[in-house]
C-alpha cells in the first residue's frame, strides 16, 4: 500500500472521491477537526490536512510506521470499536475500508457516532456485494462485503442520519467481477492489486475523476464500493 497508495489507479480513485465529498460538503474555507480512522499507510491523511488538523488512527503500528514516513505527527494506535478520544471532538471521521476490518462493526458506528460534534459528518466506503467475496478479502483480512441497505441499517442504527449513500466504482464492476469470478487462483488469500501499464493506469484514474463527478451530485445503482456520508444531528 504505501508503495502504490500514490499513483496506483484503485487508491487515487478513493481519495479523490473522499475528497470530493467532502469538499462538496465544506466548500467554504475551514479549520475541521478530522480523525481518518483506519489510516493505513497514510496517503488519504496526508491529502486530507489542506482541510484543518487530521489524526490519524491505526490499529496496526506498522501501518503508523509507514504513515510516519510521509511526516504525518498525529498518530494514534486504536481499536475502532474503543477509540481513545473524548465525546464529541471531531467535526469528521473518514472511516475509508474500515468497517469491513471490524467484526463488531456497529459498536465502531456507534463509537464514531460518540467522538462527532453534533452536526458532524462520517464518510466511510466497504466493498459491495457478498458475491463478489474471494480470496482478495481473505488475504486482506474482511469479515464480510456489504449491500446498500445492510449499510443503511447499520448507519442508522447508530443514531446517525444519512446524508448519501451509493455505490462507486460502478464503471468497472465488470472488470472487478471478471477478475474477481474468473481469474485463475481466485480462492487463494492473496490481494488482487494486478500491475497496469502507465498509460492504462492515467485513463483509469481520469475515469474513477469522471465518475465521482457524476456521483457528486447522482447515487449510482452498482459498483464494487458502497460509499456513505451520514450526519451526527
Amino acid at each position: 500500500m504505501y508503495r502504490l497508495e500514490d499513483t496506483y489507479w484503485w487508491f487515487v480513485g478513493r481519495h479523490h472521491l473522499v475528497l470530493t465529498l467532502l469538499q462538496s460538503a465544506y466548500p467554504a474555507e475551514q479549520s475541521l477537526s478530522i480523525l481518518d480512522v483506519g489510516c493505513g499507510t497514510g496517503a488519504m491523511s496526508q491529502k486530507l490536512a489542506p482541510f484543518g488538523t487530521v489524526v490519524s488512527a491505526d490499529f496496526s503500528p506498522l501501518a503508523l510506521s509507514f504513515s510516519k514516513r510521509r511526516g504525518i505527527g498525529r498518530l494514534v494506535v486504536s481499536d475502532a470499536v474503543r477509540l481513545p478520544f473524548r465525546d464529541a471532538c471531531f467535526d469528521v471521521v473518514i472511516a475509508m475500508d474500515l468497517l469491513e476490518h471490524v467484526e463488531d462493526d456497529q459498536t465502531a458506528l456507534c463509537e464514531i457516532h460518540r467522538v462527532l460534534k453534533p452536526g458532524g459528518r462520517l464518510i466511510s466506503t466497504v466493498p459491495a456485494y457478498p458475491s463478489l467475496w474471494s480470496g482478495h478479502d481473505v488475504a486482506l483480512m474482511h469479515f464480510r462485503r456489504y449491500v446498500a441497505p445492510v449499510l443503511r441499517r447499520r448507519v442508522t442504527a447508530a443514531h446517525l442520519r444519512i446524508e448519501r449513500l451509493s455505490y462507486a466504482m460502478t464503471f468497472l464492476f465488470p472488470i472487478v467481477w471478471m477478475v474477481r469470478k474468473i481469474w485463475p487462483g481466485r480462492n487463494n488469500p492473496k490481494a488482487s492489486l494486478i500491475p497496469v501499464p502507465g498509460l492504462v493506469n492515467k485513463m483509469l484514474v481520469r475515469l474513477l475523476t469522471w465518475e465521482n463527478h457524476i456521483i457528486k451530485h447522482l447515487n449510482l445503482p452498482w459498483g464494487v464500493t458502497v460509499l456513505c456520508v451520514a450526519v451526527r444531528p
